[in-house]
């Protein structure tokens, strides 16, 4: 076995000072928790599966002309679930994500279910009083509760918005009833997505438009059409281009400081890569415009050996 070698078990398969917690402009949280989910499971599943094809990417982001891992990527060890409730579960993820955040990290979580999000973003609103919120994703997430929990991913962006009063949804395109109506009663539009939407000017004017200078990105991957992300745990038809997603993406990292975001609900088929290298790719992509891009952007300079 003399001369074999092995990528290590890290994102992008970064070793050195390139993955060490110190030295590293990004911690990469992994939070294997689907309990509430109420379709298809499986997304616990899918920090492992993202992590694994991003072993396999390509550093070098043509669209930046640099490799974003020149400046650090540390993955951290997967935060244990705790199933006790999703309550409890979230302030797990509130107090991890308040260290990264306190130590200057872009903070990227890796779920997961959606609900995860409302610990990560109570510990951001925290550290950035300005915050505002992105999400993408194929379902309003507004129900007060679902299933009966408040803590639900049914759930996830009503408490959001009981905690950022700037937060923009795009790529919705299933809502229900309930959450129709407290949209009309909070005099709050959200646009229902149709395919193209995002590749006119009005349409990603308005979608900037709510967005402060500091914003947390949460991306629940079935915003992208199945055709290009299928493997997730609630599937929408129609849904959001590649193309658009990154037109989004690299506006709002030129616009505002990106403190963080996670990418939720990849639910990985046995047997297909596709949708976990996908995963990977935007990842890696939104890491390298959240550090290359826009206010408080990094320089060649500063980049790691």
């Amino acid at each position: 076995l003399a001369g074999l070698t092995t990528l290590p078990w890290s994102f992008a398969g970064l070793d050195g000072p390139r993955a060490e917690y110190d030295t590293a402009a990004v911690a990469v949280l992994s939070v294997p928790y689907d309990s509430t989910t109420s379709y298809r499971t499986g997304s616990r599943e899918g920090p492992k599966a993202i992590i694994n094809a991003s072993r396999f990417l390509e550093l070098y982001e043509p669209d930046l002309d640099l490799e974003p891992a020149s400046w650090g990527i540390a993955t951290l060890p997967e935060l244990r679930p705790d199933i006790s409730g999703p309550a409890a579960m979230l302030d797990m993820v509130t107090t991890a994500c308040r260290a990264l955040l306190r130590d200057g990290k872009l903070v990227v979580m890796l779920g997961g279910e959606h609900s995860l999000t409302i610990g990560s973003v109570r510990a951001a609103r925290e550290a950035f009083p300005n915050l505002s919120v992105l999400q993408l994703d194929a379902h309003g997430d507004l129900r007060d509760s679902y299933m009966g929990s408040k803590f639900s991913h049914g759930s996830t962006m009503r408490r959001v918005r009981e905690m950022c009063t700037s937060v923009s949804q795009v790529g919705i395109r299933s809502i229900s009833l309930e959450e129709r109506d407290f949209l009309r009663a909070a005099g709050i539009t959200v646009p229902i997505y149709t395919e193209g939407d995002l590749l006119r000017p009005d349409a990603l004017s308005a979608a900037l438009e709510p967005l402060t200078d500091t914003v947390y990105i949460t991306i629940d991957l079935d915003a992208l059409d199945p055709g290009i992300i299928p493997a997730t745990g609630t599937p929408e038809p129609g849904g959001m281009t590649w193309i658009e997603t990154l037109t989004l993406l690299r506006a709002v990292a030129q616009r505002s400081r990106i403190i963080g975001f996670d990418i939720v609900e990849l639910a990985p088929d046995e047997g297909s890569v596709h949708s976990s290298y996908t995963a990977a790719r935007l990842t890696y992509k939104l890491m390298g415009y959240a550090l290359a891009l826009g206010p408080g952007a990094r320089t060649k300079a500063d980049a790691l050996p």
